[in-house]
């Protein structure tokens, strides 16, 4: 697979620090914790970690609001941890990547702090102040289940601060030019100390402008590819990975000419097959993908079931919304923002046929696949706990006290304890024990993938097949094709497909069957096969 980058074969794993092992028993999971369980990560095959922010910050909104870029959360550990957990990752052949907010800060930040209390303060013009709620009006509230408006009055200024999320998170002023020095010292501290890359946070959000609706400005894109510009002169082979929740045409803007982010999050993609599954009609999903547009060579998408937001639905007609909510979140508190707050394995009613049927779609799309950590086990989730903590409850090891995640009488949430998703049944220790669980099924998907590059770089090609509830397709590289098909009915399928190796003998990559290529293919109830040439 020679000029095929790292980030593109690689298997991503996100991670949140606070819900993994704690180490110490204090109740929140830390760097110690996430060492400790590396060798699960790897027995997985996973290649790159993506942790979730762990610098310093008051936790109103888990990390993204920072009011230290340089620092560890004293709850997570120290820095010599975290240089630890470095060493030890990359002596297994584990990237770790980080998050970057560079979109705001914490209203704690001492710059925030200092740039209230005295106007002419240098730290003042590192934030975007207002007399009046009057400008920008055309950007949309991203927030609107907890925020009025994206101007909050700040008492000690006396002067409105522009936030696009929380209140409590003010957006810092790029038309600044020492907020992008102080942007490019801060990935300069993380990249010498050996961190693999980033994901940056809230990308599109980094400019205003009047008249604009502030999303996607030209001059966002200038300052990322001085961003890029900088990783490459001095760290070459590290990874920019943008969050950036808009249309496929407006992410393609953000690798720019290979000269901006390596990879990209495909949001548009996720909630199509959910409703793919939920309608039995593949229609949605084929629309989508016709419509991502060719990216640069050495670039990526990222693709993804779950993670730790939840399942936005804003990019959806009104209708189609509705009708997701009702299917997939029939009580209100499964709902958040324009979006369901629920794990992959709650959202599928627990049925592996589905979750394993997802998987397949995402290990054998174009793009590169993360997983949310918890996932790998079925974990479920908790409706009952505010805002999105109900998909950020702890790690389940064992089926010992705290699921084997904490020592403590009292942990940071309370860990999943229902009579499906509890963790005396759903755990890490069981399910290695259990060949059929699902953390078998993810070790078997990486470990196939990582042998076909096809599926890593292939071209691909939708199967030209009528029945418009079986999703078809192959990945073509070299000498070498792989066919995917995927029943999304709860009935039997049958499919007739024409290919290039009719007569010759298939295999099932997954299960070691034999097909006649060019004869009729019978598929159970969301089944899916792998097929290769023999």
């Amino acid at each position: 697979m020679k000029n095929i980058k790292w980030y593109q074969k690689a298997v991503f794993y996100e991670l949140y620090v606070r819900a993994y092992y704690d180490s110490n028993g204090d109740g929140n999971g830390d760097l110690q914790g996430v060492i400790k369980k590396l060798d699960h990560i790897q027995s997985l095959g996973v290649d790159c970690i993506w942790l979730l922010p762990i610098y310093p910050s008051p936790l109103k909104d888990d990390g993204y609001d920072i009011s230290d870029y340089y620092g560890i959360h004293p709850n997570y550990g120290t820095m010599d941890n975290f240089k630890e957990l470095l060493e030890e990752a990359h002596k297994r052949g584990i990237h770790i990547i980080l998050d970057l907010v560079i979109n705001h800060t914490s209203d704690q930040h001492k710059w925030f702090q200092e740039g209230r209390a005295d106007v002419n303060s240098p730290y003042h013009d590192y934030y975007v102040w207002s007399d009046t709620k009057d400008k920008y009006a055309q950007a949309r509230i991203i927030f609107l289940d907890v925020e009025e408006s994206n101007w909050t009055w700040d008492e000690v200024a006396g002067k409105f601060f522009w936030h696009r999320f929380y209140s409590s998170q003010p957006d810092l002023n790029f038309n600044n030019p020492a907020v992008h020095e102080e942007m490019l010292k801060i990935a300069d501290f993380w990249l010498k100390m050996g961190v693999d890359g980033f994901r940056v946070d809230a990308v599109p959000y980094l400019y205003e402008r009047e008249g604009t609706n502030c999303e996607n400005l030209s001059e966002t894109h200038m300052f990322l590819k001085k961003l890029r510009k900088f990783v490459d002169e001095n760290y070459p082979n590290r990874v920019l990975i943008c969050e950036a929740n808009q249309w496929p045409n407006d992410v393609r803007e953000y690798f720019g000419n290979g000269d901006e982010f390596h990879m990209g999050f495909n949001f548009p993609i996720m909630p199509r097959l959910y409703l793919a599954l939920a309608t039995e009609d593949v229609t949605p999903i084929i629309k989508i993908v016709d419509a991502c547009p060719e990216i640069p060579e050495d670039c990526q998408w990222c693709t993804f079931l779950r993670n730790h937001d939840e399942l936005t639905l804003e990019m959806v007609t009104e209708e189609v919304r509705h009708f997701m909510w009702d299917y997939y979140a029939p009580q209100p508190r499964m709902r958040q923002n324009l979006g369901i707050r629920r794990r992959l394995a709650p959202l599928l009613n627990n049925d592996l046929k589905k979750i394993k049927l997802l998987n397949s779609i995402l290990f054998t799309m174009p793009g590169t696949p993360v997983i949310y950590y918890g996932d790998d086990i079925g974990m479920g989730d908790n409706i009952w706990l505010e805002d999105r903590n109900g998909v950020r409850t702890p790690m389940q090891w064992t089926n010992e006290a705290n699921g084997g995640f904490s020592s403590a009488r009292k942990t940071y949430l309370p860990v999943i304890d229902d009579e499906l998703f509890g963790y005396q049944k759903v755990n890490v220790e069981a399910q290695a024990i259990d060949e059929k669980s699902i953390y078998h099924f993810y070790k078997q998907l990486i470990s196939i993938r990582k042998q076909e590059p096809a599926l890593i770089k292939g071209e691909f090609s939708w199967i030209p097949i009528e029945d418009k509830r079986v999703l078809a397709y192959t990945r073509s590289l070299d000498e070498e094709t792989v066919y995917l098909i995927h029943n999304m009915t709860s009935s039997m399928r049958t499919v007739k497909m024409e290919m290039s190796e009719s007569g010759k003998e298939l295999i099932d990559l997954l299960v070691g069957e034999y097909y006649q290529g060019g004869e009729p293919i019978d598929l159970a109830p969301y089944d899916f096969l792998w097929l290769k040439s023999h």
